[in-house]
């Protein structure tokens, strides 16, 4: 199945963070663009995630360890790690979720 991004619908999950998201039986892949500045709180789910910044730069705090991505990096975040992050650039970052996020449907 073929899904223009474009025809997606944006939903701000929180301030700075607009993402689109696409959704599988098994995972959801979120497309976000994040505005210099925006913070993502520390928060845990029962999700495995794999993130990347595909644009720019982006601090993530995984389990209480700092480090700054940029393009090239992935990152594997296990089920309820606690993580979050910060915008230090206006990013475009993907993130993919197993199982699917029911909360972001």
């Amino acid at each position: 199945m073929d899904l223009p991004l474009e025809k997606i619908t944006v939903k701000e999950i929180t301030k700075g963070f607009k993402a689109k998201y696409v959704h599988t039986e098994n995972m959801t892949m979120a497309f976000l663009e994040v505005t210099a500045g925006a913070y993502m709180p520390i928060h845990q789910h029962m999700h495995e995630q794999i993130s990347q910044v595909l644009e720019g730069r982006f601090e993530l705090t995984v389990d209480g360890v700092r480090k700054v991505y940029e393009p090239g990096v992935v990152v594997t975040i296990p089920s309820n790690i606690p993580h979050g992050g910060l915008a230090l650039t206006d990013c475009k970052l993907l993130d993919v979720f197993s199982p699917p996020r029911e909360d972001y449907m």
